[in-house]
């Protein structure tokens, strides 16, 4: 088993990886842990979109206390009106007023309504982030996965579409 003291070059068996796997499985995946946890955000939502949109925002303002985190994110969906997709997608511009106050950290209302606005790019022009990533992922590394999602996640253009 795979601990503190062994190398990150260590190379674990199939069996011993799934072992390992499956202690973290019965360590995070638990109501114990998931309740003190921001990964509460996407727990609370059944509908793919609200999931991944709900745990990509609640990602990015994950820094700090989590109980401010949690906090927080939890504002940010009211703002969403529980209904992440369905903001990101349908919203107007007058909608993304009410985003403006919100603040964690250094991540401010402006950067809340880029973030949705990148969003609905990726929604309406590219089927939604499991989509962007999913079609430039390969076996050995998701980098240039990550990569085209950010250059799609930051395009200045769709910015001053609006």
């Amino acid at each position: 088993m795979l601990d503190k003291t062994q190398s990150l070059s260590y190379k674990l068996s199939n069996s011993e990886l799934k072992d390992f796997l499956d202690i973290k499985v019965e360590q995070y995946n638990n109501i114990k842990f998931i309740e003190s946890d921001p990964i509460q955000i996407p727990h609370t939502f059944s509908l793919k979109e609200d999931i991944e949109i709900s745990g990509f925002l609640t990602a990015t303002i994950a820094w700090g206390n989590r109980k401010s985190i949690i906090n927080n994110a939890s504002i940010l969906m009211h703002l969403l009106d529980n209904a992440p997709f369905d903001f990101v997608l349908n919203h107007q511009e007058t909608d993304l007023k009410k985003l403006k106050p919100f603040v964690h950290r250094t991540f401010n209302g402006d950067d809340s309504i880029q973030f949705i606005k990148s969003l609905q790019h990726i929604y309406k022009n590219h089927n939604g982030l499991e989509a962007v990533f999913s079609k430039h992922a390969n076996k050995e590394s998701m980098q240039k996965a990550i990569s085209e999602f950010k250059s799609i996640f930051l395009n200045l253009n769709i910015y001053n579409a609006h």
